[in-house]
């Protein structure tokens, strides 16, 4: 997998850190940090939380 640098401008526009957001979805930083860094997939659940916090489709997730 492929390091998410679209989902770290996402957060970083927002002014936010990794454990901020992984606190608001109920998350370890450690996960949200492997989401980001493209070792983990988030759950269609999971990725419409991120989503809702930073503002994009969750299906950007499942896009090439």
């Amino acid at each position: 997998m492929e390091k998410r640098y679209w989902l770290i401008k996402f957060r970083e526009r927002k002014g936010l850190s990794q454990s901020k957001i992984a606190k608001e979805i109920g998350v370890s930083q450690q996960m949200y940090n492997y989401i980001e860094n493209g070792k983990r997939n988030p759950s269609p659940k999971l990725a419409k939380k991120i989503a809702d916090v930073l503002n994009f489709s969750w299906t950007k997730f499942y896009e090439d």
